[in-house]
């Protein structure tokens, strides 16, 4: 009796991936009512732009998805670092779904003020009472995008290849191939060759991994003693460069708030005209956020109480190693020191270009050039196992 023959549930998911990307591209390209579309058209980007389009929706912010997923991305970690403070009784009593509510209630609130701040980036052809119109309407179509990209996000999760990541990917694709438009290969090879070393570098990470053994109860054969927990030296990719870039943002609204309530006041519009990834504050306070966030990903993502709990349910222990306190205080102090190496170079492959186009070495906006390389290295890898894994479950053969 032959095999029924398998549907590739892979060319299924691709297929799907291209028809949400197609809807995204479209939402890229549409601009918002009111848009004196002349004005983009000689306008050239730099190194905050080249970041922010990682997150963002276009490059120039003046398309109805001008916001991305920035705001859906910082309600969403700072939902997930309150829920991490809690007791594990607690987090056990906080259902998905009423989670999920709590981070688009956060994300529709950011996305408001997002959209009032880009306000004043944006070029309207209206005049007197008609531009105010025009401003409420591109407010209402920033915000509908965000809602929209989550939508497709989640759509493209459940259904397609890559969830909200491969959004990133053709963010950060479009930006560099923008970029790299621009200038001839004289002015490239610098930036080429730090780009290609910082691509190795995160390459490496990704793969490389720090092996702590495992006694597990449930296994007596030769295999008992080649268990171990696997933590990569970067334990959460990229992803704290991306969530950095976003999170830098919430100074510059802050900033930008009570610049519009004191307008007069010296030290805010300072702060102001500092808070730039083009100038060494802005810079020094981006590389610091990364840093920040590097570590405390790390700690949420790979929490030793909840680790050590694990441990304590299933039986399984650490060899040479107290069962409770005396493993958390272990894995706490294996966890802290790979997240402050991973935060170290992370920092160190931003800070370096940052500071280089700083000193003038080349054109600012390169400087964003190897910082968009390593998260599309990063997002692709990921991106890549996923899209192995499904192939390989098209792989199995049913039984009848």
């Amino acid at each position: 009796m032959g095999h029924k023959r398998k549907e590739s549930i892979i060319k299924y998911k691709l297929m799907y991936t291209v028809l949400i990307l197609l809807v995204y591209l479209f939402g890229k390209n549409l601009p918002l009512y009111g848009i004196d579309i002349s004005v983009y058209a000689d306008r050239k980007m730099n190194a905050e732009t080249m970041l922010v389009q990682a997150i963002s929706g276009d490059i120039f912010r003046c398309s109805v998805f001008a916001l991305g997923i920035s705001p859906y991305m910082i309600a969403s970690i700072l939902v997930q670092v309150a829920v991490s403070l809690r007791s594990s009784e607690e987090r056990a009593r906080i259902s998905p779904r009423k989670k999920n509510r709590v981070v688009l209630s956060m994300t529709f609130v950011f996305a408001i003020f997002q959209a009032l701040f880009n306000l004043k980036n944006l070029s309207f052809t209206a005049v007197g009472y008609m531009l105010w119109v025009s401003q409420g309407i591109a407010v209402v179509e920033m915000v509908t995008g965000v809602m929209m990209i989550i939508w497709l996000s989640s759509r493209n999760a459940r259904y397609g290849i890559g969830g909200q990541s491969i959004l990133i990917f053709v963010n950060i694709l479009d930006g560099i191939i923008a970029l790299v438009s621009g200038y001839s290969m004289e002015h490239l090879v610098l930036p080429a060759m730090i780009s290609m070393g910082l691509l190795i570098i995160i390459v490496v990470m990704e793969n490389a991994e720090e092996r702590i053994p495992v006694q597990r109860i449930s296994i007596h054969n030769i295999y008992a003693d080649k268990n171990y927990m696997a933590i990569k030296l970067n334990p959460i990719g990229v992803m704290p460069v991306m969530f950095s870039t976003a999170f830098f943002m919430l100074p510059q609204l802050v900033v930008a708030g009570l610049g519009w309530l004191f307008p007069e006041n010296e030290s805010i519009i300072w702060w102001m005209d500092n808070l730039l990834l083009s100038k060494p504050v802005g810079a020094v306070v981006y590389i610091l956020i990364l840093y920040a966030l590097t570590i405390g990903f790390s700690r949420v993502f790979l929490n030793p109480a909840e680790i050590t709990e694990q441990f304590l349910k299933s039986g399984d222990s650490i060899p040479g190693v107290h069962a409770g306190r005396d493993t958390k205080r272990y894995l706490s102090r294996r966890i802290t020191r790979i997240s402050f190496f991973s935060a170290t170079v992370l920092s160190l492959c931003l800070g370096i270009p940052m500071a280089m186009q700083l000193t003038g070495y080349y054109d600012s906006t390169l400087a964003a050039l190897p910082s968009s390389i390593m998260m599309l290295v990063g997002v692709w890898c990921n991106i890549y196992r996923e899209a192995a894994a499904i192939k390989d479950l098209d792989s199995y053969r049913p039984f009848i």
